[in-house]
């Protein structure tokens, strides 16, 4: 049985783990992006704090992906970021993703921002689509300072 529930301290290493190696398997640079967020190694603490949330997509007890939502690094203004959104291969296709963004996007606007931010490689297109539906759309810069200079697509989306 597939669920999307918030993240726990016990899911961190293999949680850190999924998460690296769906980045690897997307070739995404491991400078410059999520690969290298000593966030990974601890994302229940990392997401410890308001308006803050991680987002685990289990199935049958295995950590199979998520998604999480925080404010925006160094950007005036309610806005948050979807960070680390990744899912397992095994479950790509099957609607999973559209499930992880709505849950974030609910736990976002029910914190009270107005905007939710996005940085992706321009090769993810699924991905892309994905944000397009959800109500997304492209901006000429990045916002805020994620630290993710290797990432050159930005997203924005109005609430």
């Amino acid at each position: 049985m597939l669920q999307i529930r918030p993240v726990e301290k016990a899911d961190n290493v293999k949680l850190a783990i999924v998460l690296r190696a769906v980045l690897v398997e997307m070739g995404v640079p491991k400078v410059g992006t999520a690969y290298e967020d000593k966030a990974l190694d601890c994302m229940y603490e990392t997401y410890a704090e308001a308006n803050a949330q991680y987002f685990v997509v289990e199935q049958d007890g295995a950590i199979l992906g998520g998604a999480g939502i925080a404010t925006l690094a160094n950007c005036d203004g309610p806005v948050c970021e979807l960070q680390k959104m990744y899912v397992s291969s095994e479950l790509r296709g099957q609607g999973v993703g559209k499930q992880l963004m709505d849950v974030c996007l609910e736990f976002a606007s029910k914190s009270g921002f107005e905007q939710v931010y996005i940085e992706t490689m321009p090769y993810m297109e699924a991905a892309q689509k994905l944000y397009k539906k959800s109500g997304f759309y492209y901006i000429d810069g990045p916002m805020g300072n994620t630290g993710h200079n290797a990432c050159p697509v930005h997203m924005l989306k109005d609430f």
